[in-house]
């Protein structure tokens, strides 16, 4: 991938695609991130309807820049999608736990697209070490969550069992951060 450049152009007016590493999951290469670009990431994480005009002046970068940044880092597929973060609390799904999966070894790649199907599945994990797969489920309350984990989850062929740990309380936060 070829990055157009001008040599005057100072570091924060560049964009910078010019290093690639390997994803050993998807074998595609992977942009190598800036700084600004990092910066961009966290600046949309915390406030995903951020005007580029004023992404651009907290950055220090021309709008130009952001622009060609933001277009770039969402064709990569750096950036999937902007959405609202919402309180499971106040949505009315105020148990939370996670579930741990153990699958017979022969169903566990084919079992995440029907585990995406069962309401209240919020996240879906393949893992390594004692567990194959972990959910995050997010229920109205405990009589829901009981049947999710014990009428939809249970009842899937090819799990083997499940361990559920309740979340008592979640703090905000982000990778990015």
């Amino acid at each position: 991938m070829s990055d157009k450049r001008s040599s005057s152009a100072s570091p924060a007016d560049q964009t910078s695609s010019d290093s690639v590493t390997l994803d050993g999951l998807t074998g595609r290469t992977v942009p190598a991130l800036d700084e600004v670009d990092r910066a961009m990431l966290a600046e949309l994480t915390s406030d995903g309807r951020l005007a580029v005009r004023a992404l651009a002046e907290r950055l220090h970068i021309s709008r130009t820049n952001a622009y060609a940044r933001l277009e770039r880092l969402m064709a990569e597929g750096v950036i999937t999608g902007f959405g609202a973060r919402v309180d499971p609390r106040r949505a009315g799904l105020g148990t939370s736990a996670y579930i741990m999966v153990t699958v017979e070894q022969t169903s566990w790649r084919t079992m995440a697209t029907d585990l995406h199907e069962i309401p209240y599945v919020d996240h879906v994990a393949l893992v390594g070490g004692d567990f194959d797969i972990l959910l995050l489920v997010r229920t109205p309350d405990n009589t829901t969550l009981r049947d999710v984990v014990l009428e939809r989850l249970q009842a899937l062929e090819g799990v083997r069992s499940t361990r559920t740990w309740l979340i008592f309380e979640e703090l905000p936060g982000s990778v990015l951060h």
